[in-house]
């Protein structure tokens, strides 16, 4: 791996910012961002990119590439779950094992932005229809984890219902904000997105970088709880995450050969939900613990992917960086 290239990402002002947040938390600072400032910024951001992906989809013409990149994302997101499945089942309850395994099918918004300013950094672009294959890649594993559950829980008149869970994946307001935003940006003409650039664009970094300062401080609070889990969970947490950007890093390959979308399947392949997952196990499996397999995404899997994984798997699609 390029050594510039990790040096680089670890001193990048977004980053630093989520580690302030984690030592704040440990120094037993009262530094926090106020709940529905947070909100807001999450908002902003998935707003941001989903209309910014419209504009570039709006401008690219619709090929074989695109179906075969939204078939590939969904494909993914319906394998990870499945082995993520049996191996969790060997150490824990079929209920975690399905909460866990959805989360991990499933994919982060906002590892995904931050892969996108990963991306502007290195001076590489992506496509537009990219947005579009993130976030159809929510549903499928929620799915598949439920209906896992489903076939192996013994209490079977209490286990969740698929109608529920699949209007609830589909209806989540993160997935709602950003096709809806992919396709505000698609209709909309040059002249009408360049009068909101400036919020569109020009200040995205610093939204991001306090948002990632939030975020620090989630993971550094969930961290306690994460510990009393035991090692397994540790290891799921970092190792599979990472089998699976290293292996689609290299799959992707076979479905477009654009260094910038490359890079975004495997940080989509190796990323965990902590947003539409845990809001829609919290309906469907009320006996998962959120206390294992929220820490595991968020205080773990989210710290290594945007620390020491995306310049892994840049590396791995474009070794002469």
């Amino acid at each position: 791996m390029n050594l510039n290239l990790l040096i680089d990402n670890l001193t990048s002002p977004a980053l630093l910012f989520f580690a302030l947040g984690v030592l704040a938390v440990r120094f037993k600072s009262d530094l926090e961002i106020p709940p529905s400032s947070s909100k807001f910024i999450s908002l902003y951001l998935l707003f941001s990119i989903g209309f910014k992906g419209g504009q570039e989809l709006a401008h690219s013409s619709f090929t074989i590439e695109i179906i075969w990149a939204i078939l590939f994302g969904i494909l993914i997101s319906l394998l990870i779950p499945l082995y993520s499945f049996y191996i969790l089942k060997k150490k824990l309850s079929i209920e975690n094992s399905g909460a866990i395994a959805a989360a991990y099918g499933s994919v982060s918004a906002v590892t995904f932005v931050t892969a996108v300013s990963f991306l502007e950094v290195q001076n590489l672009d992506y496509s537009g229809h990219m947005v579009a294959v993130m976030a159809l890649m929510e549903a499928p594993a929620i799915i598949v984890g439920v209906i896992l559950i489903r076939f192996y829980c013994e209490d079977q008149e209490n286990s969740p219902k698929i109608g529920k869970i699949l209007t609830h994946s589909f209806t989540n307001g993160s997935v709602m904000l950003i096709l809806g935003s992919l396709l505000i940006g698609l209709l909309a003409n040059d002249q009408q997105a360049q009068g909101i650039k400036p919020f569109t664009t020009d200040i995205f970094k610093g939204f991001l970088a306090i948002f990632l300062l939030d975020m620090g401080i989630v993971s550094g609070r969930k961290l306690s709880d994460f510990f009393k889990s035991g090692w397994f969970t540790a290891v799921f947490a970092v190792a599979i995450p990472f089998i699976n950007g290293c292996l689609v890093a290299v799959l992707s390959g076979l479905v477009t050969e654009d260094i910038g979308n490359r890079f975004i399947f495997a940080v989509l392949a190796s990323s965990a939900s902590y947003i539409a997952v845990p809001a829609a196990m919290k309906i469907a499996v009320p006996r998962a613990n959120p206390g294992i397999y929220l820490p595991m995404a968020l205080a773990v899997t989210f710290p290594f992917n945007i620390t020491l994984g995306m310049p892994v798997y840049l590396s791995i699609i474009g070794p002469y960086l």
